[in-house]
């Protein structure tokens, strides 16, 4: 996806580590059940909607929500350059998802995902109103390097509207005064006390101009100077050049700074999306 230049992409590349956990067992998690006691009803039902996707093939990981019919929606850039089979998914439960099916659409940034098994619950869309420009929202999801087992509150307020045209297509977007960072990419957005879905999470605007990313990809390019040999957890080994591991750091630092306003997909752009895609995903 065409990065606009105030605009960063909340995904986050990190090993997914599902939090000391049986898949298996289903038993509720310790964290998800103190989420849920906590919880008033309304909110309850989006937390049992959410889940966590990752992908080993590309590192990235993000939320996606389950909805009534089944399908569980997310953005594209969490599932780009992934395949169906690789792609896994955890509930606030702690059970792991596979899926079967998956419909993308790069210009507008969605994708829908169709798991193997259905899940339980699911939320609803909202009409395609616009929500009052002050109107109190919220977001659940796994923002930075957290990764649950339950999902993570975020609030704000709709601060305005955009148009995204970075993939060439007009797209509707909500602008959002909240704390929008890396993870929650693909998260549904809902009215305060309420569980339809308004939007999408997508975007934060970035402090940063675009010649500082160039600059680190430039940086990230370089295979030459001092050499340094790293070892992950599973005992595999690699090599980075000093001007490798500089970009890594900055590029942290890129990713992660928060300006306090995001943006959301229009539930318009969602049902949209869907629609063109019901056959795909029968």
């Amino acid at each position: 996806m065409k990065v606009v230049p105030w605009l960063a992409i909340l995904t986050i590349g990190v090993p997914l580590a599902i939090a000391q956990q049986d898949l298996g067992n289903s038993k509720l998690p310790v964290a998800t059940q103190w989420t849920l006691d906590a919880a008033g009803p309304t909110q309850r039902s989006a937390i049992r909607s959410v889940v966590l996707l990752y992908c080993p093939l590309t590192n990235k990981k993000g939320t996606g929500f389950v909805l009534k019919n089944g399908l569980i929606v997310t953005n594209n850039h969490v599932v780009e350059g992934c395949t169906v089979e690789r792609l896994q998914g955890v509930t606030s439960g702690g059970e792991a998802v596979v899926f079967r099916k998956m419909a993308t659409d790069p210009d507008v940034d969605l994708a829908a995902l169709r798991p193997t098994e259905a899940l339980k619950g699911g939320l609803e869309l909202a009409d395609a109103k616009d929500p009052d420009l002050g109107m109190a929202v919220s977001t659940w999801g796994y923002p930075l390097i957290y990764n649950g087992p339950a999902p993570l509150l975020s609030v704000g307020y709709v601060a305005g509207f955009s148009e995204d045209v970075s993939n060439g297509k007009r797209v509707k977007h909500l602008v959002i005064n909240g704390a929008f960072n890396p993870g929650n990419s693909g998260g549904p957005l809902f009215k305060a006390n309420d569980n339809k879905v308004i939007g999408v999470v997508v975007a934060k605007f970035h402090l940063y101009p675009p010649i500082v990313r160039n600059a680190i990809e430039a940086l990230a390019r370089n295979k030459t100077g001092v050499v340094y040999t790293a070892t992950d957890p599973q005992g595999n080994q690699k090599s980075f050049a000093e001007s490798e591991i500089v970009a890594m750091v900055l590029d942290q630092y890129y990713t992660f700074t928060q300006v306090m306003i995001g943006e959301a997909i229009s539930v318009s752009e969602v049902r949209a999306f869907l629609k063109a895609h019901e056959m795909e995903l029968r």
